[in-house]
């Protein structure tokens, strides 16, 4: 249309088909909320896509001769001097050219935002290019900005739905009764992906699909134990399982997982022992049968560490795609843990709006793929100066946002912890300490502090934390 493109490799038709479905009539709200007018990479269009939004906003229409009246001299002015037409001339050669009309309007808009993220990164790179080839340039100010930018360039990419997000309360229900009759028809009475505990299972219907769950606790309550070992009987179960671990490698989760296996072999070898080296050959071959056991399971481990929102957002698709490759969906998500996500620097070092951040992204997470997210998070030191030491709602550490973002929380306890670490004060007290102590041994607290969908409680669960076993407590 007699216009050439600013920038190499952009392809202006993309942005004339929107706005010619538009000025046709095209339905305004179904791109409302995902397409902003700096999108737009041709100045012309930038401001034309603020008029069309405003003729919405002020008369409920962006046809053509509407539009029409809202332009201003100025820009009918810039119209003619750059393409040496009328400007209504050229808002009618839009709309007659117009191939994909209505029907396309919502991809096309997609391609928009597209193209503006690759044009700016190309003009992102480019400014990175000359700013790194000059001396004075603070190398660290220069990638904190150009991440700053990478960031808010990836938001904008990955605005707007990508499921259906408006529907009849009709509708509504009945999804939720076919996720009951598939629960009732599976026998397992589940709408959400198994724990592989009974009583939990019971409790929660399962780790729910959509939900952000995160399990608390202080450190060597056993947070890894019962993530990593519900992320093994889920994916026994035959759900897609990734395991994000920003604390520990993978070989040493491996090494947990197969101790875990073997112990339903009533083989019991502390996970240390076969981490470094100090088992029995006739243990070392039953763990490497359990190992067996283990090649087929649909569970992915990422150990890289320092990752941001950002980062896990990738690594979430990219373990996405691998799970469709071999016939499979990713069903959940285990982040160890929340403390070790490395914030953005929009806050600053303001560590109660950097967890918010993260938290509110993560439930975002769940609900776009619809997956299960769990988070693994340490809580408040502050708790180690309670005479109960049990973790309350108030125990979540650095932000309130968790509580408010969180659909269930669950808090582990183990009071054996405390009794193995206690100096009593006189013979009777220590007789006492060792009895409790023997008592609950591998007692694990697992305590159910808020649910949106169910009751609040406490489920006794057996734990070995040597073999980083987490069982029914009522199998033991």
């Amino acid at each position: 249309m007699n216009m050439q493109a600013p920038v190499q490799g952009f392809i202006i038709e993309i942005e004339q088909e929107v706005l010619g479905t538009l000025l046709g009539g095209g339905d305004f709200r179904r791109i409302a909320g995902v397409l902003e007018d700096h999108h737009f990479v041709e100045d012309l269009h930038r401001i034309l896509f603020g008029v069309i939004r405003s003729a919405h906003d002020r008369y409920n229409s962006t046809a053509m001769p509407v539009v029409a009246k809202l332009i201003s001299e100025e820009f009918a002015e810039a119209v003619r001097r750059k393409l040496d037409k009328p400007v209504n001339a050229y808002l009618a050669s839009m709309v007659a050219s117009t191939l994909n009309g209505p029907d396309g309007l919502e991809k096309n808009a997609r391609k928009i935002i597209e193209q503006w993220a690759r044009v700016s990164l190309s003009n992102e790179a480019a400014r990175l290019h000359a700013a790194a080839n000059d001396p004075a340039t603070n190398p660290v100010e220069l990638v904190t900005n150009a991440g700053l930018v990478f960031d808010d360039i990836l938001s904008d990419v990955r605005r707007g739905p990508k499921r259906k997000t408006q529907v009849t309360v009709g509708d509504a229900s009945t999804n939720a009764f076919a996720a009951t009759r598939e629960a009732i028809e599976r026998g397992s009475g589940l709408t959400g992906v198994t724990w592989g505990l009974t009583d939990v299972n019971r409790l929660t219907g399962g780790i729910q699909r959509r939900d952000l769950t995160l399990i608390g606790a202080r450190p060597s309550m056993g947070k890894t134990t019962v993530g990593l070992s519900v992320s093994l009987k889920a994916a026994k179960a035959g759900a897609g399982v990734g395991f994000i671990s920003l604390e520990m490698d993978a070989d040493k989760l491996a090494a947990r997982a197969i101790t875990d296996i073997a112990y339903d072999r009533n083989v019991k070898v502390p996970y240390q022992d076969l981490i470094t080296g100090r088992i029995k050959s006739g243990d070392l071959q039953a763990l490497e049968a359990a190992t067996k056991d283990m090649e087929q399971l649909p569970l992915w481990i990422e150990d890289q560490s320092g990752l941001s929102i950002t980062d896990i957002r990738i690594k979430t698709e990219s373990l996405m795609i691998k799970a469709e490759k071999m016939g499979q969906k990713l069903d959940v998500l285990v982040i160890d843990h929340l403390g070790l996500i490395k914030a953005s620097n929009r806050y600053a070092g303001n560590r109660t709006n950097e967890i918010a951040e993260m938290t509110g992204a993560l439930k975002t997470m769940a609900r776009e793929y619809g997956i299960a997210v769990v988070a693994l998070s340490q809580l408040n030191r502050g708790l180690e100066q309670q005479a109960d030491k049990r973790p309350q709602l108030s125990s979540l550490r650095d932000s309130g946002a968790i509580e408010q973002d969180a659909d269930t929380i669950i808090f582990l306890y183990r009071e054996a912890y405390y009794l193995d670490r206690e100096k009593a004060s006189s013979p009777e007290k220590e007789m006492e300490r060792i009895e409790k102590l023997a008592d609950c041994q591998n007692k694990l607290e697992f305590h159910i502090a808020k649910q949106r969908n169910g009751p609040v409680t406490n489920v006794d669960l057996f734990v070995d934390i040597a073999c980083s076993t987490v069982r029914n407590g009522s199998r033991y």
